[in-house]
């Protein structure tokens, strides 16, 4: 493509000045060439058996724009704020305990948001020049949108794997457009996080490994996203956690204050990332996907967030929810949910909860369902849920 400097200077700076109007909060440019040092790191962490699973499998097209793009010569990064503070939260209370979704999850799937705004750039790109190609990618795509964003400007990698922007904090969705434009890169941001560790020290199971190393297999924002079994350990520090996790953000001096409302598809409906745990055991298809199908915690169905509220029930200890459990322990057809259940009742505890324990046993004809319910009969029997009483609940709100 034949453009003189400074026609790609001028265009690039109205391509900023275009950006709020496009509902984009950032944009930076960033190089189109291989990422080595990132490759490395990817390499180690498959070594490590760190991954999550849910990645992009082929290291070298996540790592090497090339083979995603004929011959591209720039990368446009975007980035779009998204809220951090709940309007009017309603209280989990005794007898009405509530469970909570990240903010990543709040207001419209920030893919769909996203992809928006991806199209409208496009075709403000192309309308000055109608030559340009471009391939846009969100979350799913091959490249790293976090290595992206850090090449072009947006902001650093923090500690806790996020990308951190001085001005907007690590509230935000990232997403970047491969293009044929030779745009002039940007400089990487040189600030960082200093000696602040308190997003590794807060980390409810140690998976900030160490500084921008993350183990996803402990990660609960991960492990809340996986349908099956979950370890009693994992269980206890997930607390109420719904779909994903935000302490590590939550901890952040750089985020302190930082709460964006301007872009109205991702505010959230309160009742929605912060509902009654009761109500999602029974939750049908329909109504999950009326209310929870326009969110990003939709995409593994309604399996995950419903094993999650048992293991918040059972984290609350609350009493009142034991016919409740019991119902999925009796009556649910899905062993994960059985299983979870009597993971449940063993925490809650009391005669009615190993009743229900009792009843289910000779009926569990799943080998997993039945481990969970042995333990749970056993510990109580032993006196154990108890021994917990009166430690505080690794929750959010």
């Amino acid at each position: 493509m034949l453009m003189d400097k400074s026609r790609l200077a001028q265009l690039k700076e109205e391509m900023r000045e275009a950006a709020q109007s496009l509902g984009i909060d950032k944009i930076g440019i960033a190089s189109a060439d291989p990422f080595t040092e990132l490759k490395n790191r990817l390499i180690r962490h498959r070594e490590l058996g760190r991954e999550s699973g849910f990645e992009e499998p082929d290291l070298d097209k996540r790592t090497n724009p090339a083979l995603l793009f004929d011959q591209p010569q720039s990368i446009i990064a975007i980035a779009v704020a998204y809220p951090a503070k709940l309007p009017n939260p309603p209280k989990s209370e005794p007898g009405a305990r509530r469970g909570i979704l990240s903010r990543s999850a709040w207001g419209e799937d920030y893919h769909k948001v996203l992809r928006d705004r991806l199209a409208r750039l496009e075709a403000w790109l192309k309308e000055r020049v109608p030559e340009a190609r471009v391939e846009s990618m969100v979350d799913t795509g091959a490249l790293s949108d976090r290595a992206v964003a850090e090449r072009a400007g947006i902001g650093w990698s923090a500690k806790n794997c996020s990308i951190l922007s001085e001005d907007l904090g690590s509230w935000i969705y990232l997403g970047e457009m491969i293009t044929n434009i030779p745009f002039e890169p940007d400089t990487p941001v040189t600030e960082g996080c200093g000696e602040c560790t308190k997003c590794i020290d807060a980390c409810p199971t140690d998976a900030l490994v160490g500084p921008g190393q993350l183990d996803s297999q402990r990660c609960i924002s991960f492990v809340t996203q996986t349908k099956g079994f979950v370890s009693d350990e994992l269980m206890r520090k997930i607390g109420n956690r719904l779909y994903g996790c935000d302490t590590c953000q939550t901890v952040c001096p750089v985020n302190r204050g930082k709460n964006w409302t301007h872009q109205p598809e991702l505010q959230p409906d309160p009742e929605v990332v912060k509902p009654l745990l009761v109500p999602l055991l029974t939750i049908g298809n329909r109504e999950f996907k009326e209310r929870y199908g326009h969110t990003s915690s939709a995409w593994r169905g309604k399996k995950p967030i419903q094993r999650n509220a048992v293991i918040g029930l059972g984290n609350f200890k609350d009493k009142s929810a034991v016919p409740d459990l019991i119902g999925v322990l009796k009556e649910d057809s899905r062993p994960v949910l059985r299983g979870t259940a009597a993971w449940a009742l063993g925490r809650i505890g009391g005669e009615e909860a190993m009743e229900g324990l009792r009843k289910a046993l000779p009926d569990e004809s799943d080998e997993e369902a039945r481990v969970y319910l042995e333990r749970a009969i056993a510990s109580l029997e032993a006196g154990l849920n108890g021994a917990e009483e009166g430690a505080p609940i690794p929750r959010e709100s």
